[in-house]
């Protein structure tokens, strides 16, 4: 007998998922990789604009880079005096320039003049200090052309409108250094796109120009004359205007840079007017300001800024037109570059009392006339000068450093004044030399004038002296 018992349900496995139904997992990331990418989420969160400011702080920069780049090109003579302020431009019509030879080697130097006045009277010069020019005594001129003197004032080189560089050969550059700068000595001269020109004109890279112009080639300087120069200077222009002998005025640095020339030439000056000038020290404007980079910038850069540092060392009462004329004319064509440089070749242990006690000066009319309201050290500074030249007349006047800036027609009507009271200068007229191959022609055709003359009285002879037989007879009867 079969017994049947019955077992109790046991549960029924599950079949196990192949290997393509497993769920994706999520892949464990190292907890390093996730902190910073939680950080640089974090970071773009909090400087949104750092991307930006960076940008435009690169494009700006670069910029200004190209902006200084387009800068180096030459502005050219006629560019340059368009862009001056009117006075200026209706000064220099008003002058004409003279050539002088300064060195035997270097090119004629160009000097600016003005001329006010009739030409038969007494002739008055004025050279002016450091850093001015003839256009801040455009008022004492006209002053004294009205009152009857001939006046002539001129640019000294370096200031002006007289020339402020030259040019010199000089040899090709040597090493890195040396080919960098002459790329830049070129793009200053020709402009930062003259090969890209040359090579759109001719196809090709003017490479046999650059190696030329590399082995010996001209560059520009700024003019450095010392007092020996300014003297050759000075008498150049005295000979070919034919002024001597002249009454000289000298104001701030020019006595210094003139001494040497007026105690050689003495016989070629009537009497000599000192204005304001500085022994001791190098003029009234502070030269410091125009050698530190970033200050002459800044001083030269804006008018009010150079109006302010002239009404604090040289005149109070100069005008801020007149002030900007001065600084555009200090800024421009390589005047600052020469101004510094002719204030280091000055002779600073210039000693007065000797100068005006030597041989050729110690009978010469001299007038000192000095700012009494300027400062008491600036007064003592003038009763010194006036002790050691004790043949010089000693005369105040109501302005400052500057004084042809504050009070023109006070100033005029001093050196009319001293001028007049001596007796009147005596020139020698020299007679023009006829140029060889003119006084030629000349001979050879009187000559021909002389050989016609022959010829028709010795054909005519006969005639004539009948004529002349019948007029004396008519006469006698």
């Amino acid at each position: 007998m079969a017994i049947i018992t019955e077992e109790p349900d046991q549960p029924v496995p599950k079949p196990k998922p192949r290997q393509s139904e497993k769920k994706p997992t999520k892949p464990h990331k190292p907890k390093s990789s996730q902190s910073s990418t939680k950080t640089e989420a974090q970071s773009l969160g909090v400087n949104p604009f750092s991307f930006w400011f960076y940008f435009t702080l690169s494009i700006s920069l670069i910029t200004l880079f190209f902006v200084s780049i387009l800068s180096l090109s030459p502005q050219d003579t006629k560019t340059w005096f368009l862009s001056l302020p009117n006075t200026l431009r209706q000064h220099y019509s008003k002058g004409r320039t003279i050539k002088v030879q300064t060195r035997p080697n270097q090119a004629p130097i160009q000097v600016f003049t003005v001329e006010e006045g009739p030409v038969v009277s007494e002739n008055v010069i004025i050279v002016h200090g450091l850093g001015l020019s003839s256009y801040s005594y455009r008022q004492v001129i006209q002053a004294l052309g009205a009152k009857g003197v001939r006046v002539i004032a001129i640019d000294l080189p370096g200031n002006g409108f007289s020339d402020k560089s030259t040019e010199e050969v000089v040899e090709g550059p040597n090493g890195i250094l040396g080919r960098f700068w002459y790329v830049y000595s070129e793009i200053q001269e020709k402009g930062f796109f003259w090969a890209f020109d040359q090579i759109i004109e001719t196809g090709q890279i003017p490479y046999e120009e650059i190696q030329a112009r590399m082995s010996k080639r001209k560059i520009v300087k700024p003019i450095e004359l010392g007092p020996e120069e300014i003297g050759t200077v000075l008498g150049q222009v005295i000979d070919t205007m034919k002024l001597a002998p002249v009454h000289l005025v000298l104001h701030d640095s020019a006595l210094g840079l003139s001494a040497n020339w007026v105690s050689k030439n003495s016989e070629l000056v009537r009497s000599v007017t000192l204005i304001d000038t500085a022994t001791k020290t190098e003029g009234a404007l502070p030269f410091c300001v125009l050698e530190v980079p970033v200050i002459r910038d800044i001083v030269l850069g804006f008018s009010f800024v150079y109006a302010k540092m002239v009404n604090w060392c040289c005149s109070k009462r100069i005008g801020v037109l007149d002030a900007d004329a001065q600084r555009v004319l200090l800024k421009s064509m390589d005047g600052r570059r020469a101004v510094v440089a002719m204030r280091k070749s000055m002779n600073y242990s210039f000693d007065i009392a000797e100068w005006g006690g030597s041989d050729g000066l110690k009978n010469m009319p001299m007038q000192v006339l000095w700012s009494a309201e300027w400062s008491k050290e600036w007064s003592e500074e003038g009763n010194r000068i006036a002790k050691a030249l004790p043949q010089a007349s000693f005369v105040t006047h109501s302005g400052g450093r500057w004084a042809q800036e504050d009070v023109a027609v006070e100033l005029a009507d001093k050196i009319s004044r001293f001028v007049s009271s001596l007796p009147k200068s005596e020139r020698k007229v020299e007679e023009e030399t006829i140029p060889d191959h003119i006084q030629k022609m000349f001979d050879e055709a009187e000559s021909r004038g002389h050989h016609r003359d022959h010829d028709h009285h010795h054909g005519h002879h006969h005639h004539g002296h009948e004529h002349g037989h019948e007029h004396y007879g008519t006469r006698f009867d």
